[in-house]
């Protein structure tokens, strides 16, 4: 009798939290990011995009991911209602242009070399002294080195073009992150084993990136439901099975309530 006493009243509970916050349409753009986010045979994959699915099942809302150059997808976010970027990384630039539920990654970027290049990087000051450094233009880190006044800054169309560059010795000097790298590196038939780390400059959270006209009631519908995720271990098991070996930094699987 208690029990079923206890699963009436726990039905009810969850009837009225969905009672509480409605079911949306969203619409999701996400960019060519390996292993982070990007399209296998015409689908979107990757590991940010396992936790929308299953944060779509949590939340009960519904909708579309779509695979679009960064540019588009930003803009969107920003002026579209009911829309959403991943992975965005959070910077002081853009804290008010959008609603944030995360963090889902964290980020260190560095400047990297061909392995053997013999460029040294003790401090910031002297990347200005190793000729050209590439970034794709539409990266929050060309964004963090543009503002620092980087003369030697070089903006490319996209990470396959900078490591390409790289490779062929068109530049000496190119910015990946940690948690990308690889991946990025394969773009421009590249393996780890043929880079080496210079000078980390920037630590960043990547969260997902609401449209500001967004009600707050799906912002934190959604943000309890990444905190459960991170609570009952699901969020562990996806970044586990996308990065293999990589230790979860903590503050990922800290609850944003906590």
């Amino acid at each position: 009798m208690r029990r079923t006493l206890w699963r009436c009243l726990v039905g009810l509970l969850v009837l009225g939290l969905s009672a509480a916050v409605p079911a949306q349409s969203l619409q999701f753009y996400t960019e060519e990011y390996p292993p982070l986010n990007y399209s296998r045979d015409g689908r979107p994959v990757g590991l940010a995009v396992d936790l929308v699915r299953e944060l779509f099942e949590r939340t009960g809302d519904h909708g579309r991911i779509s695979v679009v150059p960064w540019a588009r997808g930003y803009q969107a976010a920003q002026l579209e209602p009911n829309t959403a970027l991943f992975v965005t990384m959070r910077t002081a630039e853009r804290e008010r242009l959008f609603k944030w539920v995360g963090p889902v990654v964290v980020a260190v970027t560095s400047f990297y070399a061909l392995r053997g290049s013999g460029i040294r990087i003790e401090r910031f000051e002297d990347v200005t002294r190793i000729g050209q450094v590439a970034v794709p233009r539409q990266w929050y880190s060309y964004q963090a080195l543009q503002a620092r006044g980087l003369p030697n800054l070089v903006g490319v169309k996209g990470p396959q073009q900078m490591m390409t560059m790289l490779r062929h010795g068109r530049v000496p000097v190119v910015v990946a992150d940690n948690v990308t790298l690889e991946d990025l590196l394969a773009l421009g038939d590249l393996r780890l084993q043929d880079v080496e780390p210079l000078h980390g400059f920037l630590s960043s959270a990547a969260y997902i990136a609401f449209s500001p006209s967004t009600p707050d009631s799906v912002i934190l519908n959604w943000q309890q439901a990444l905190d459960s995720m991170k609570r009952d271990g699901s969020f562990a098991l996806i970044y586990s099975r996308w990065l293999p070996g990589q230790p979860i930094p903590a503050e990922l699987l800290t609850p944003a309530g906590r």
